[in-house]
């Protein structure tokens, strides 16, 4: 009976239970990714236009990237109560928002709407930040596949959730907003003591790259499943039998990860690796009061070193391993590298997201959505391949990890290029390239923030570093890609418009841009903003060659 406790004790302190939980709660952490779905109902319910509509979807991505206030609460409070907090505020947010299209409570003028966005969806950034904080603290020589893992299962929740509420078959369209509001809330609230860190650099077995290669693998059947699903309900139509079996399926797929700690904490013979789950967390919140979290933190690293690796830095801006505050990390020149990286690529990625359905159209694409769900199954596959990858380039060959963001920022350079040509299968083509890209990113940059500037205060330091994508989806697409939209439209039906006679006065032409000159210019002009994010990360990799081959050791030759 003491045995059996303590595999149960070992099984609940498990690092892989820590990361299952973390995953199956990224998996409803991306329901900012619905809006699209669910702004038709609001646009109809509430009588908005398609420019107020635009207002609400530019509030749900400000609340979902501008993360500040969960980065404090998580490193000031136990991560169950900053999960707390985040469920609260995407019931409170998308809740409201739901009793206001049903028309139970007064409807909110637009800019109190767009608050109720924004709230919700920031609730999102709790869940983001506390998985990534834990995992990254558990796993801190697998930082790359872990962070690919868990932003590649936020990436896909779309699909995930679009395929969940398929079963549900409600003629009422304002239940997707109720399942939105409550769903994420009750997953959360139902894993968020299990998901944090847990000392899990003490659990460092040799059976770890055996269960990140099935974790991996079964990420490639997950997106393979749902991509094949799309297509027979898009393309065949799935009877509502049929449709609840997939889901069941899907769901199974989720679940089976878990198996990973059960064999690990109840068929292992690792009596060691068991026991050794019962150890203190390093965590501020968890640790001992009699040994200081500096001390604890040494421990840490000096596990995540392998041996050889050994000596001080001789930059001038690192010292080995050192913990910055994010005052501390502004301060320095390759922060504001990785941070312009980012802001061009993912914000010339984002755009792509939220025109697609103009693009498609304008390339005379009648089924839009089709290309919206494929992107999403490509993003999701970015975000795995660029952690896998950029793991091999920093343990294998001591690389800095940028290397594999400037390789992303190629292929979304070759992306944006192919959008603007416009041959046969465009539209393919640029969403498999841009999705890897775009997902690519949401890998790497935070892998490499926490190798540069230390797991202490990553939560605040990735939570400023998201801020780069609201404002160059803010640039690109509110600005540079719609500003020549319209241009075009507008001059197109000026075109149309003398050839006609007649005309009934006071009729405004529909602003309907066709052909590839629509997103031609900004097409080119987005490549090309790619192609410097590839010369800033290119600069980060040799400025920061010196910190990883101290970090892990020297090139393998």
């Amino acid at each position: 009976m003491v045995e059996v406790g303590s595999r149960v004790q070992g099984f609940l302190r498990n690092r892989w239970l820590v990361f299952v939980a973390a995953m199956w709660m990224q998996s409803v952490a991306g329901v900012g990714y619905l809006f699209g779905s669910i702004s038709p109902v609001i646009k109809a319910s509430l009588g908005y236009n398609q420019r107020q509509v635009a207002s609400l979807g530019v509030a749900k991505d400000l609340g979902g990237n501008v993360g500040f206030l969960a980065g404090t609460l998580c490193a000031v409070l136990p991560l169950w109560a900053a999960l707390l907090v985040g469920a609260a505020q995407n019931l409170v947010g998308y809740g409201w928002v739901w009793l206001a299209v049903t028309h139970r409570v007064p409807v909110p003028p637009l800019w109190a709407m767009c608050i109720l966005f924004t709230i919700g969806n920031n609730g999102l950034t709790y869940f983001n930040t506390a998985a990534l904080v834990s995992c990254v603290e558990n796993f801190p020589n697998n930082r790359g596949p872990v962070v690919g893992i868990l932003k590649g299962f936020a990436g896909l929740s779309g699909a995930i959730l679009t395929q969940i509420y398929a079963i549900v078959h409600s003629p009422d369209d304002a239940a997707l907003i109720f399942m939105v509001a409550v769903g994420p809330a009750m997953v959360v609230i139902s894993l968020m003591f299990i998901v944090r860190p847990v000392g899990g650099h003490t659990q460092a077995r040799p059976s770890d790259g055996i269960s990140f290669t099935f974790v991996h693998s079964l990420c490639l059947v997950l997106a393979a499943y749902l991509m094949g699903v799309m297509l027979l309900e898009d393309l065949v139509g799935l009877s509502q039998t049929l449709t609840i079996v997939c889901t069941i399926v899907l769901m199974v797929l989720l679940l089976v990860p878990v198996v990973i700690p059960v064999i690990l904490s109840f068929f292992s013979n690792d009596d060691e690796g068991v026991y050794a789950a019962l150890l203190p967390s390093p965590r501020r919140d968890e640790a001992s009061g009699s040994v200081p979290y500096e001390e604890q933190h040494e421990v840490l690293v000096s596990e995540v070193q392998d041996e050889g690796r050994k000596g001080p830095l001789h930059g001038e801006d690192y010292t080995l391993l050192q913990d910055c505050t994010l005052l501390q990390a502004i301060i320095k020149a390759d922060f504001w590298l990785l941070f312009f990286s980012l802001l061009l690529g993912s914000g010339s990625g984002l755009t792509v997201f939220d025109n697609l359905g103009q693009m498609s159209q304008s390339l005379g694409y009648e089924e839009t959505h089709i290309f919206v769900s494929m992107i999403s199954i490509w993003n999701f596959l970015g975000r795995i391949a660029g952690g896998y990858f950029s793991e091999i380039a920093v343990k294998d060959y001591a690389y800095p990890r940028a290397i594999a963001l400037a390789a992303a920022q190629v292929l979304m350079a070759i992306g944006h290029f192919t959008f603007a040509m416009a041959w046969p299968g465009t539209m393919y083509i640029g969403s498999l390239l841009i999705g890897l890209g775009y997902g690519a990113h949401w890998a790497i940059v935070p892998a490499a923030a926490s190798e540069l500037f230390g797991v202490k205060n990553f939560g605040a330091l990735y939570n400023f570093l998201t801020v780069a994508t609201p404002i160059g989806s803010l640039v690109f697409s509110g600005i540079i890609a719609s500003g020549i939209y319209d241009y075009e439209a507008e001059k197109q039906a000026h075109q149309h418009n003398s050839t006609l006679l007649g005309m009934v006065s006071g009729v405004a032409p529909a602003l309907k841009c066709e052909g590839s000159i629509c997103f031609f210019i900004s097409s080119l002009i987005m490549s090309g903003f790619c192609v410097i994010a590839v010369i800033l990360s290119l600069i980060l990799v040799h400025r920061t060659k010196i910190v990883y081959t101290n970090l892990y050791g020297k090139p393998r030759t």
